[in-house]
């Protein structure tokens, strides 16, 4: 039997980008310091400050998980909430890591179609109660994409952020694939994030072509107190740091991020495209970043699995999620769509 092709099941299974591992070539051939004290991890982090336009305080950590949940964890004490989509990918995916973390901040989760926070719902969420009896909301997090593909508009940032604002609560921004909505919306990366209200971003560098490794970044400093023990007390201080962070040198740098970003959202622009001119399938929302949601026949998923091609089931949404990457090309698209429409 051969091996499972595994171009679509996420993201996460494409290789490191030529510039990510070139970079740590190079940074391989130096002794330099530990812990972060090294000149890869120093111009990462100024390239990150000139990319958001913003002195921000930035860190590197191993893994999205870590990132997210270390950073809600400073954002909120126990005796708080944060108040996410009931799909966001801290609440389905995250193992129970952002209470754990924050010792026991409690989840609410509010709702909203297609992924979306919806400011009703989160409205109606933070003023249910107000007593001593009931876990303060104290953050927000929303996910840039969303786990079902789409990308909040800047106007919905600001909606979300301004009512956040006003309940005295702090915002967190999944950025798992921020490059992708940041190519969608043709926006700076500055509008999308703390010019709308952002207070901290979990920057994703794994599934934009990186090997490994998170940028959390904190668009106001005073937030970012003593999260360098956070990570150090969760494992998530790289001895070796320039490893970590000399990729992000690469990828920022010569504008990578951008072409690799392109490249993905445009693959999944030409799978849905493809795809909806098919019997069997239907186009379950228009792709707005690199997710592509399907409902495929019965006869049309037993086809492709028998052909070995790797996908999920998504968990709450329905249908089969594609996902494309920096790495995917136009002949591995067809290749699905051939077998997709094969009788």
């Amino acid at each position: 039997m051969s091996a499972k092709n595994y171009i679509f099941a996420s993201d996460n299974t494409a290789g490191i980008c030529p510039e990510a591992w070139e970079a740590m070539q190079a940074a391989n051939h130096e002794c330099l310091g530990s812990y972060g004290i090294d000149e890869h991890t120093t111009a990462a982090c100024d390239l990150i400050r000139e990319f958001f336009e913003k002195d921000c305080e930035v860190f590197f950590v191993f893994n999205g998980t870590a990132a997210n949940s270390l950073s809600l964890a400073s954002l909120a004490q126990s005796y708080h909430s944060v108040v996410t989509h009931e799909l966001s990918h801290v609440e389905t995916d995250e193992c129970g890591a952002p209470e754990f973390f924050s010792n026991g901040s409690k989840l609410l989760l509010a709702g909203g179609a297609d992924g979306k926070l919806d400011p009703a719902s989160v409205s109606e969420l933070v003023n249910r109660r107000k007593d001593i009896h009931f876990p303060r909301p104290r953050v927000l997090s929303l996910s840039q994409p969303t786990e079902l593909g789409t990308v909040y508009g800047l106007d919905e940032i600001r909606a979300l952020t301004g009512l956040a604002s006003h309940s005295g609560m702090k915002v967190h921004m999944d950025g798992a694939r921020f490059f992708n909505a940041l190519v969608s919306l043709g926006t700076t990366p500055a509008e999308m994030t703390w010019k709308a209200g952002i207070d901290v971003l979990c920057l994703g560098g794994t599934k934009a072509g990186i090997g490994t490794g998170e940028a959390v970044v904190f668009f106001d400093r005073g937030l970012a107190e003593e999260f360098a023990y956070r990570c150090k007390q969760a494992g998530q201080l790289a001895s070796k740091m320039r490893f970590l962070s000399a990729p992000w040198r690469a990828v920022l740098a010569g504008g990578a991020w951008r072409k690799h970003a392109e490249n993905a959202n445009r693959m999944a622009r030409r799978l849905a495209d493809g795809a909806a001119k098919l019997d069997g399938v239907r186009l379950i929302r228009e792709p707005k970043a690199n997710a592509v949601f399907l409902n495929l026949a019965t006869d049309v998923r037993t086809r492709l699995e028998n052909a070995n091609w790797a996908f999920y089931g998504f968990i709450g949404s329905g249908g089969c999620r594609f996902m494309t990457s920096w790495a995917t090309t136009e002949a591995n698209v067809d290749a699905l769509l051939r077998d997709m429409a094969a009788n």
